[in-house]
């Protein structure tokens, strides 16, 4: 076997599962109507941003979970859902950060601060994801993709 072990760091963890499940859980209950759309967003989003917004959550939580149950042979098929699955997530995430603090200033801390860290994480593990897809490209053109180990960050 050639060079060092290609490490990378996987999805699949309890907080990004949980994260991108609610998000899934919460579109869908707003958009049938489970739900009632919170006034922060009502009053700073337009009711077509509204709806791009919730379905923005189904699409996160649906296409992340695909990509994290997405066979292990196909990896990069896999990263590619999850990276499309937590971008869209990313970006309802600051969408609401965003109009929870227009609406609602220092009153929105302690929901803002959660939906922020969610966002913040979001965009996190998108970094790791393209960095991760970086990885395997240049392991891909020096031709080492079958004598270069690769290790899973859950494998060790």
């Amino acid at each position: 076997m050639g060079g060092r072990p290609l490490t990378l760091a996987t999805g699949r963890h309890p907080f990004e599962v949980s994260t991108l499940l609610a998000a899934l859980i919460v579109g869908v209950a707003l958009q049938l109507g489970g739900a009632v759309t919170p006034r922060s967003v009502s009053t700073a989003m337009p009711p077509t941003i509204q709806t791009v917004w919730a379905i923005g959550l189904i699409v996160a939580g649906a296409v992340g979970l695909i990509g994290l149950a997405w066979p292990r042979t196909a990896l990069l098929a896999g990263l590619a859902l999850e990276l499309a699955g937590v971008a869209v997530l990313g970006a309802a995430a600051t969408m609401y950060s965003i109009a929870l603090y227009a609406v609602s200033g220092a009153q929105a801390i302690a929901a803002g601060g959660f939906v922020s860290a969610v966002a913040i994480a979001s965009w996190w593990r998108w970094v790791q994801i393209i960095l991760d897809l970086r990885r395997l490209g240049r392991a891909a053109d020096v031709g080492e993709t079958m004598d270069v180990p690769l290790l899973l960050d859950g494998d060790r």
